[in-house]
């Protein structure tokens, strides 16, 4: 090699002389950026990728899936929100560390998060928008459960691996999201008029510094977290460092807000459904301002954009506007309805565009995924939930192997192969059904199938005795 055949004291000063950037670009491997992306009670049939039918207007997401590969079976952790983002972050099914619904528990410290592992990595790490996995204030009155009567639940963003937050605790109007009209349904109201009485809504945004953030927070919601989370990126592009971007939008959770211009798409609607429409159609403008802003700052083609929902629709399907398109159930219910969510993932340089695939996905596979992308290993040995999906997006397996099991409140579901089971009870009864053959879920084969529902049944009490063990803390010791 020619540098061994310079005199010692020139090869030294060669050595030193390098730029370090050069010696950090030679040793560091072309590691992907990583966005995440997820709607608050978005439904499975709320999008036209999914569902031809929905009347609601969503032209950026479209151009993702297109661009990308779309998932027909993307499941959420669990049909409530708090449990299905635990389970993004940890790999590992809620019931795992305690996050058994919504606004229960929080995540645990002796938990391994993903920003916590990405950030060891060198990853710029930033979470913008809802938190919902803890509390993010002990001093005051805060949203659902900030303050100093539930201080045990203090788990913010900053204390598992992000060096950026611009966070709620949980839910917000989908427009003006710190302040309410004086009376209002819950649901859904119109923009207030300049002059129209209005209260505070009771939650705040938080940064990493534990501070309210009290600047930029009129208009639209989706827009502000975007306000955020492109500077970030902009400025880790321009710090040549990967990036992890956590966009959690609160859109479309109640109470859903459309600015009018939104509204007026749909001047056929409701004041319920122009306001739900409207919402998600102004998300969606930021998700193509996200992916406009990828394209030029050209790191585009290396970033791993994922995009879902954490859990079905709200309401019932007659009254409220959110879709679950043919799938029996919505939110909180571990039928199709309720955890089938969209899921979308667009990475150019390994993605063909317009890829489907039927392949069983859920956010426990986040982890495992992206660490294996990055080619990390996990740290330790406690159990996981999620699998790889790299060799499925790369079109080296067809099927998944490791089943994917759900528990919430009196419900159960386990889900292997092209089957399902199904108890509301607790597991004194069971239904079964061919996911194939019928995703609506609405023929039973429990009654011919006996040998293989009771081999489905003895999986996943196994399953749900190690979530026990874990849940008493066994993981960490």
């Amino acid at each position: 090699m020619i540098c061994y055949r310079l005199p010692g004291w020139m090869f030294l000063i060669a050595i030193l002389g390098m730029i370090p950037s050069q010696l950090h670009a030679e040793s560091k491997p072309n590691r992907p950026n990583v966005i995440l992306m997820m709607c608050d009670d978005l439904g499975y049939g709320d999008l036209t990728c999914f569902n031809a039918d929905s009347p609601i207007k969503t032209p950026h997401i479209s151009e993702m899936a297109a661009a990308g590969l779309k998932f027909n079976r993307f499941y959420a952790a669990a049909p409530v929100c708090s449990p299905t983002r635990g389970s993004c972050l940890t790999g590992r099914h809620p019931y795992r560390y305690g996050i058994y619904f919504a606004n229960q528990g929080h995540l645990k410290h002796k938990e391994i998060a993903l920003p916590e592992l990405l950030q060891e990595a060198g990853y710029a790490t930033g979470h913008f928008g809802k938190w919902h996995l803890g509390t993010l204030t002990t001093d005051i009155k805060d949203a659902n459960r900030g303050g100093p009567k539930n201080k045990q639940h203090f788990s913010p963003p900053q204390q598992h691996g992000y060096d950026v937050c611009f966070v709620t605790e949980s839910k917000v109007p989908t427009f003006d999201p710190l302040i309410a009209p004086q009376k209002n349904n819950g649901k859904a109201w119109d923009p207030l008029e300049e002059g129209e009485k209005s209260k505070d809504y009771g939650t705040h945004y938080w940064n990493e510094r534990g501070e309210i953030v009290s600047d930029n927070l009129s208009g639209d919601d989706s827009q502000l977290i975007m306000d955020r989370a492109i500077p970030f990126i902009e400025k880790a592009t321009q710090n040549d460092q990967p990036f992890l971007a956590v966009i959690w939008f609160h859109a479309p959770h109640l109470p859903v807000v459309a600015d009018r211009k939104y509204q007026q798409i749909y001047p056929e609607a409701s004041a319920y459904e122009r306001n739900y429409y409207g919402c998600v159609s102004a998300l969606d403008d930021q998700v193509g301002r996200l992916r406009q802003s990828l394209r030029e700052l050209q790191v585009d083609q290396n970033t791993m954009l994922w995009f879902c929902s954490d859990n079905g629709p709200e309401g019932q399907a007659n009254l409220a506007p959110g879709s679950a398109g043919i799938l029996s159930g919505r939110k909180r219910s571990l039928l199709e309805g309720g955890i089938r969510v969209p899921g979308l993932l667009e990475w150019p340089a390994v993605v063909e565009a317009g890829s489907v695939t039927d392949f069983a996905a859920v956010t426990s596979d986040y982890l495992p995924t992206i660490l294996d992308a990055l080619q990390l290993e996990y740290p330790d040995d406690r159990p996981l939930d999620g699998i790889s999906l790299l060799p499925a997006i790369q079109r080296k397996q067809s099927k998944r192997e490791l089943p994917i099991g759900f528990q919430s409140a009196s419900q159960i579901a386990w889900m292997s192969g092209n089957h399902k089971i199904y108890s509301s009870d607790r597991g004194k009864t069971w239904a079964l059904f061919d996911l194939v053959a019928d995703p609506a879920e609405k023929n039973d084969l429990a009654e011919q199938n006996q040998k293989l529902l009771k081999t489905l049944v003895a999986n996943v009490q196994q399953w749900q005795e190690s979530c026990r063990q874990s849940d008493e803390e066994a993981d960490y010791r």
